[in-house]
């Protein structure tokens, strides 16, 4: 096992930037997704790692070893993509032993480990079938199988399960995690879908045009946003966000939303010690959020219900708040649309962002 570290990783397009000095390490049996939206620069930070893109400039080490100029092959690492590579012709016992043909391995060395890798699988039992009598599960598994036969030192994964099915999919990523666990590689997931990344990953790096935005494990990512990017991009239904002032009423500070305004006297020092800003975003998660049909001690304005989108026992109601609409995730509740309701939030779920900087401050 070995670590992976990136080091002012840059790959230009042209006059495009895809990965803008990207500092990056992932550690030594560590499971780490790039997430982001299309286009961010993570599946270019991948092939570059795979040594299927040259990077602009910057460094990249596997180990102690710089690979910038080592060919794919040299690198021992293996890649399986969105769009898995099967061989028509070749039963499943062949298509997993491939790349252990390439290596001119042993017969009994071959047999051994494409065994081995089967039972880790859970597909001994169709060894012996052709394509064609395959599931897109048992396909998917193919390709895995081929990248963990050679026991590479890093596995890279380009979105694998993009193609299949969301029940096949949840239930496949359950068995990836366990694998991963398992074999204790160093493993680096791209995807755009947070909940696989929330789900699989030791930590997250966040990227965005090119730049990584925040590097955390899940629950601090959740919790401790560091910009409006992640705050915004983390978590279904994303933040809720309301602009506001920050004024001083009688020495107290206080966050004037218009529509409401929130006491922060207590976050004075933090406040003035980050920014001299005065105009700033707050956020706070839809669960966070507290509705009731009667104005109670927390609460902060009125509200007026538009659509419910119903959950089993939870239900997401979209609220018309002045000129907003927030989202709150709550238990289970009578309500109609157009109903009037109360809301608010507790002080230590609040989130607070430079409006100019787009920085957490709070």
């Amino acid at each position: 096992m070995v670590s992976v570290r990136l080091e002012k990783l840059t790959k230009t397009f042209g006059k495009t930037i895809a990965v803008n000095e990207l500092d990056l390490t992932i550690k030594d049996g560590e499971f780490l997704c790039l997430l982001g939206p299309s286009g961010c620069g993570k599946t270019t930070t991948l092939r570059m790692i795979a040594g299927l893109e040259t990077p602009t400039k910057g460094e990249i080490y596997i180990g102690d070893v710089l690979v910038n100029d080592l060919p794919s092959k040299d690198r021992d690492v293996a890649m399986v993509f969105q769009f898995y590579a099967i061989y028509p012709e070749m039963k499943v016992f062949d298509q997993i032993a491939f790349p252990l043909k390439m290596l001119k391995k042993p017969k009994e060395e071959i047999d051994k480990a494409v065994k081995e890798v089967a039972e880790l699988l859970g597909i001994t039992d169709v060894l012996n079938f052709p394509v064609e009598r395959l599931t897109m599960e048992q396909k998917q598994k193919i390709e895995l199988g081929r990248a963990i036969v050679t026991q590479p030192k890093v596995y890279l994964f380009d979105e694998p399960l993009t193609n299949l099915d969301t029940k096949v999919r949840a239930r496949t990523r359950i068995e990836l995690k366990k694998l991963q666990q398992r074999l204790k590689t160093t493993t680096i997931y791209v995807t755009h879908d947070q909940l696989e990344a929330l789900t699989l990953a030791d930590r997250i790096a966040v990227m965005h045009l090119g730049r990584l935005q925040q590097c955390d494990t899940p629950d601090m990512l959740y919790r401790y946003p560091k910009n409006f990017f992640v705050a915004g991009f983390i978590g279904s239904p994303p933040m809720d966000f309301i602009d506001c002032t920050l004024v001083e009423k009688d020495g107290r500070f206080v966050l004037d939303a218009g529509i409401f305004s929130y006491d922060v006297t207590e976050f004075k020092e933090d406040i003035e010690k980050l920014t001299n800003s005065r105009e700033f975003v707050i956020g706070v998660r839809p669960e966070f959020l507290t509705l009731s049909l009667t104005k109670t001690a927390n609460s902060l304005a009125e509200a007026y219900v538009d659509i419910i989108e119903p959950l089993g026992a939870r239900m997401i109601v979209n609220l018309k708040v002045g000129n907003y609409t927030l989202k709150a995730n709550v238990r289970k509740m009578p309500l109609t649309s157009g109903e009037k309701v109360w809301f608010g939030f507790d002080k230590d779920k609040l989130r607070l962002f430079d409006k100019k900087t787009e920085h957490c401050i709070i």
